[in-house]
C-alpha cells in the first residue's frame, strides 16, 4: 500500500515541478496581453506656463494650461486587423487636448495607435496616424512591455513624428513601488502645424503660405512600474516656437507653449492603485504559482521517496514462541 501510495506523490511531484516553468515561460507570455476594449484618460498640467495668444500673436503669461489624453479601445478595427496580422492586436485612438486657462480649445491632436496585445511592439495597418497622418511607428508608445528591463527601449514621438531612445536612468520608490525611472530628451525639430487651432479660419495651409514653421523640442520623464510596464507617473519640460515668416512680423520667433507638465494629483493616486492590483496579477503568473508549483514538487518527491524507503525497510525477525514444560503423567 505504501509503495502505490509512493508512486502517486512521485506522479504528482513531477507534475508540479514540472509545471512551474510551464506557467511561467509558456502560460504568462500568452495570458499577459493588454484587453482590446481598455480605456483610460490622464489629465495633466503645466503650472505658470507661457501660451501664445493667437489673435495679437504674442506670448503671455498664464496660471495654468491643462492638457487632456485619453485612449480609448477599438474592438471592432482591433478584430478585423487580427484576422489579417494572425496575433492579438490593440488599436488605440487617442486624443491629446490642450485648454487654456478661459477653459477655451489651443489645440487638440488625434492618433490611432496599433500594436501588439503581448508585447507592446507596434503593428503596422491601415489607419495607423497622428493627427489624421499616415506614420509608421518604431518602438513603444505610452506602454513599456511587461516584465520591463533596466535598458533603453526606442519610443516613438507623436509630436515629432520621429522614434528616438528613452534610457533607463535609475531605480525608485514612487508611492510605495518599486519603479524604473526613464528619461528622453527631442531636440528641437521642425514639426508640423496642428489641422485644428484656436483661431477661426487659421489653417495649417495659410500658415505654411506665410513662411512660418513650428518647432519643438521636449524632456520626456516616466516612472514605470516593471512588472506591468505602466507608467505610474510622468512628466515633460515642454517647448514649441514659431519662426520666421510673414505671420510674426519683424520677429524671428514667438514662444507658442513653454511649461514643465505634470499628471495631476487625483489622477496619480488613481493610476497608483490601479497598478497595483494588476501589479499582484502578474506576480502570481510570475513568481507566486510558478514558485509554489515547484515547492509543492518538491514536497511531494520527499514524501514519495520517504514512503519508499519505508516500504523497503525490513520488518526484523519474527519472535519465537516460548515452550512450556510438558507435563508428566503419574
Amino acid at each position: 500500500m505504501r509503495r502505490k501510495a509512493a508512486l502517486i506523490l512521485l506522479a504528482l511531484a513531477v507534475f508540479f515541478a514540472a509545471l512551474a516553468p510551464l506557467l511561467r515561460w509558456y502560460a504568462f507570455p500568452r495570458l499577459a496581453k493588454v484587453p482590446a476594449n481598455q480605456y483610460q484618460d490622464m489629465v495633466l498640467e503645466a503650472r505658470d506656463a507661457t501660451l501664445l495668444d493667437y489673435g495679437t500673436m504674442r506670448a503671455r503669461k498664464v496660471p495654468k494650461v491643462t492638457i487632456v489624453q485619453t485612449l480609448k479601445g477599438n474592438v471592432e478595427a482591433s478584430e478585423r486587423i487580427e484576422e489579417s496580422a494572425g496575433r492579438d492586436v490593440v488599436v488605440w485612438d487617442g486624443l491629446s487636448y490642450v485648454v487654456g486657462p478661459d477653459g477655451e480649445m489651443v489645440s487638440k491632436i488625434p492618433e490611432r495607435y496599433i500594436f501588439d496585445a503581448h508585447t507592446q511592439e507596434p503593428v503596422h495597418a491601415t489607419g495607423e496616424t497622428v493627427d489624421g497622418d499616415p506614420v509608421r511607428r518604431e518602438g513603444i508608445e505610452f506602454k513599456w512591455p511587461f516584465l520591463t528591463e533596466k535598458r533603453a527601449y526606442q519610443y516613438f514621438d507623436a509630436q515629432a513624428r520621429v522614434t528616438a531612445p528613452i534610457h533607463y536612468q535609475d531605480t525608485r520608490n514612487f508611492r510605495g513601488l518599486e519603479v524604473y525611472y526613464f528619461e528622453q530628451t527631442i531636440p528641437w525639430t521642425k514639426v508640423k502645424i496642428p489641422k485644428t487651432l484656436p483661431v477661426e479660419g487659421l489653417t495649417p495651409e495659410s500658415v505654411a503660405q506665410t513662411g512660418t514653421t513650428r518647432w519643438y523640442t521636449t524632456v520626456r520623464k516616466f516612472w514605470v512600474e516593471p512588472l506591468t510596464g505602466a507608467p505610474v507617473y510622468g512628466e515633460e519640460i515642454h517647448k514649441e516656437e514659431l519662426r520666421g515668416g510673414a505671420l510674426l512680423g519683424d520677429r524671428d520667433k514667438v514662444t507658442a507653449f513653454a511649461g514643465h507638465v505634470k499628471m495631476r494629483e487625483d489622477y496619480i493616486t488613481h493610476t497608483v492603485d490601479l497598478v497595483k492590483s494588476q501589479r499582484l496579477l502578474i506576480l502570481l503568473m510570475t513568481s507566486y504559482l510558478p514558485w509554489g508549483s515547484l515547492t509543492l514538487g518538491v514536497l511531494l518527491l520527499a514524501l514519495a521517496l520517504y514512503l519508499e524507503a519505508r516500504g523497503r525497510r525490513p520488518s526484523g525477525p519474527a519472535p519465537t514462541a516460548s515452550q512450556e514444560p510438558s507435563q508428566v503423567s503419574a
